[in-house]
């Protein structure tokens, strides 16, 4: 089978791409493999282009983490206070404290970096206008 790539631009291509990674996967061609190999990369670079991924919220974090071990809200108050605490947290309304990482990081056995939100980047000041 000699098939050439198909760089991706647009949906219709993406379409054609997908249709061309169908037909080499059924080839036991070392060539057509290697074929393989690169429109998946090709497909993959332009799904990340127009979807790009985004990190999750640290709530989005925690929800899934809660779900993964089987636990429920109340389960989270020995971790997280509160049960309004744990409310305000899984809604993103507040963030964790330190103790609250620290909890998290030991029950869940994950990075505190993962628990503890990227710094904001500077405000610029804006210029009043003289008086």
């Amino acid at each position: 089978m000699e098939t050439t790539l198909i760089v991706i631009d647009n949906d219709a291509e993406l379409a054609r791409a997908r249709a061309l990674v169908e037909e080499l996967w059924k080839s036991d061609n070392p060539a057509d493999i290697a074929r393989l190999q690169a429109q998946a990369r090709l497909i993959a670079a332009f799904e990340e282009s127009k979807w790009p991924r985004r990190a999750p919220s640290t709530a989005e974090l925690i929800r899934h983490l809660m779900d993964q071990h089987g636990l429920t809200r109340a389960d989270m108050v020995s971790i997280l206070g509160t049960p309004s605490r744990v409310s305000e947290v899984l809604s993103g309304k507040k963030g964790l404290s330190m103790t609250m990482v620290q909890r998290l990081r030991a029950r869940f056995r994950v990075p505190a970096d993962l628990l503890i939100p990227p710094p904001k980047p500077p405000q610029r000041a804006t210029k009043r206008a003289a008086a």
